[in-house]
């Protein structure tokens, strides 16, 4: 960016601004990762400048390297750029706890009345807009990390990877020793690089271990507990994947919901803003009241914390390492490759007739052009679609 910046990178920042933004985010951010993500770039790095396009992508790289919610992951590592430990946990439950709630008023509703509230129109507006904040996110990053035609190339390898069906952890892998083996021969005697296996080494034994949660006869609450605090700690991928990992210890294992019932709570999570994972705080309602939602947020949220404030400082010094960080450029073409094969099969299921079209064009000006705010287009797109269906 060619102006000064209001809070330049590394110096503190109010909590109190911290708190505002992502409590905002966190209210209306709707879409899933990829636009959080996006919407993130449009409100530290384009308007507030408190991160450069280059550290922004860099903790998006890092946040690809590690297990749990990749965009509370990315709001924590920008609370503790701003404002440190204080600002660590700050911008983390601030973009957490106003979704948690609304996902709790939801799974009020559904254990009151049985079914889950009607959100089809609100969605059909929604979901044009999430896809220019998106466009938008990609095209500007995309300019930062795409730095050499080697990159660009791999970025292109990477997407065609991932629509083919390569798991994302093969990717990224991939793709950083790709790019520091470009830039050196002698990659893994970086010590930046030593740093990213060792935690890929620890990750990797711990998927092997055992759960300790034991088959109870009834619900018991450090069960659940456990059993979120196991996702949080190994869970790579969308909330699909996220799906299929509760199925095997809700429902088949301790037998605790239904098939239907675990698909509504990942609805949920999906069509509410803010945190995928909030699909928990549903789980947590349905399974043991306000105390249960409460334990199941905390399982699954409470090792992306840990995660952040553990890589977080290593993130500037694999920067200062020149194969480091040819490392670091690899995996954030390939994370921005993955956000860009998402971003089109959300097109194709939000772009259905003309009018979504034209919302998402409009959308599109009124971010480039006019430089509106997301949040309030993607309550604009909620109330147009609501109105029309």
């Amino acid at each position: 960016m060619n102006a000064p910046a209001s809070h330049p990178p590394g110096s503190d920042t109010p909590l109190a601004e911290i708190a505002r933004l992502f409590v905002r985010l966190g209210t209306t951010a709707f879409g899933g990762p990829a636009v959080h993500i996006a919407m993130m770039a449009d409100e530290v790095v384009a308007r507030r400048r408190w991160l450069t396009q280059e550290q922004f992508l860099d903790y998006l790289g890092a946040t690809n390297l590690i297990p749990g919610p990749n965009s509370t992951e990315m709001a924590i590592h920008i609370g503790h750029a701003r404002a440190g430990w204080r600002g660590l946990l700050v911008a983390g439950a601030s973009f957490i706890l106003p979704a948690a709630l609304i996902v709790g008023v939801v799974a009020w509703a559904y254990v009151r009345y049985g079914t889950l509230p009607a959100a089809e129109g609100m969605l059909y507006g929604i979901k044009p807009v999430v896809i220019a904040v998106v466009a938008q996110a990609l095209w500007s990053l995309g300019r930062a990390a795409l730095k050499t035609p080697a990159l660009a190339v791999l970025g292109t390898v990477a997407m065609a990877a991932f629509a083919a069906g390569v798991h994302e952890l093969a990717i990224l892998a991939g793709a950083a020793l790709a790019a520091g083996g470009v830039r050196s021969a002698s990659v893994l005697k970086a010590p930046g690089t030593k740093i990213l296996l060792a935690v890929g080494a620890v990750l990797a034994s711990l998927a092997v271990v055992p759960t300790a949660v034991t088959s109870p006869p009834g619900f018991e609450r450090s069960a659940l507990f456990l059993v979120f605090l196991k996702a949080g700690s190994l869970l790579f991928g969308s909330g699909y994947v996220l799906l299929a990992f509760l199925r095997a210890d809700l429902v088949e294992r301790l037998g605790w919901l239904t098939g239907p019932q675990l698909l509504d709570a990942v609805a949920v999570g999906q069509v509410t803003p803010g945190p995928v994972f909030t699909t928990a705080t549903f789980i947590g309602y349905v399974l043991g009241g306000i105390p249960g939602a409460m334990i199941a947020t905390i399982g699954i949220f409470l090792p992306a914390f840990v995660f952040v404030a553990l890589s977080g400082p290593f993130v500037p010094r694999i920067r200062q390492s020149e194969v480091a960080g040819a490392v670091l450029d690899g995996v954030n073409v390939a994370s921005l490759a993955l956000m860009a094969v998402v971003s089109w099969q959300l097109a194709r299921a939000a772009l259905v007739d003309p009018l979504t079209i034209a919302i998402a064009l409009t959308s599109g000006v009124a971010l480039i052009r006019y430089r509106v705010n997301s949040a309030w287009l993607v309550l604009a797109g909620a109330a147009l679609g609501w109105l029309i269906q």
